[in-house]
């Protein structure tokens, strides 16, 4: 690596379903092959029509009892899109994802929504979502690019929040060093790094949250992989707080 550049892809409207994400990046960026596309998850979840309306959701007894002063309706989608509750607190729920991901509210959010009284689901398949959006911009700019779908998830015993990748495509996306040695010669046993998760952290700082910028262009790095970010979610046998 020479040098890494993070650069926001500025100017891109409010998306709604259906939307053609490639093209409007392609407009608005000059992509180099080697380039990684960091997407925020709402976009994706935007065009590819993930949105429900509060109106239209009926809650169920056991999402009005964790609600308590809450709305019980937004509860119910959560609980929808989990697969199983880990923990609850009030009307926290900390929940496992069908894909896996075991975060706050099953990855459903009220920020950033198209309009008031709508939730933002988590893609069906992120990194399905990332390899469609890889093949198109390759068709229109003619360039190979790589592509993580970023999401902000919490982390038990640390503050704050960071982005993580839920979607990859063209990427490596965990850097095994097991087996090499440092320079002193100590051989490397139980270092993995998560390499697309930090992609996803790097490109936040330049994305925001209240920017509405949801796309970034991450140059400089060599990461062309087959990797998919399903490969980051721990293993159950290796999960020591299931």
């Amino acid at each position: 690596m020479t040098e890494l550049t993070i650069s926001p892809v500025r100017g891109l409207p409010e998306l709604r379903a259906g939307d053609d994400l490639a093209s409007m990046i392609v407009e608005r960026a000059q992509l180099e092959d080697g380039d990684v596309l960091v997407v925020a998850q709402k976009a994706i979840s935007k065009i590819e029509g993930r949105i429900v309306r509060l109106d239209e959701v009926e809650p169920s007894a056991e999402a009005r009892e964790l609600a308590g002063d809450g709305d019980p309706r937004r509860i119910e989608v959560v609980l929808r899109e989990a697969q199983r509750v880990v923990r609850t607190r009030g009307s926290l729920v900390i929940a496992e994802t069908r894909h896996g991901f075991i975060c706050a509210s099953s990855g459903v959010d009220a920020s950033n929504t198209p309009e008031p009284g709508t939730l933002v689901l988590l893609p069906v398949d992120p990194d399905a979502s990332a390899a469609r959006l890889r093949a198109a911009l390759r068709e229109l700019a003619g360039r190979d690019v790589g592509v993580v779908v970023s999401d902000s998830f919490g982390r038990p015993w640390r503050q704050g929040t960071t982005d993580v990748a839920i979607g990859a495509a063209g990427i490596e996306v965990l850097r095994d060093l097991n087996g090499e040695r440092d320079p002193i010669g100590y051989e490397l046993r139980s270092t993995v790094i998560a390499i697309a998760d930090e992609i996803a952290g790097a490109a936040e700082l330049v994305m925001g949250k209240l920017d509405r910028t949801p796309v970034a262009v991450v140059r400089g790095l060599d990461t062309a992989g087959e990797g998919a970010a399903r490969d980051l979610v721990m293993p159950a046998e290796r999960n020591l707080f299931p």
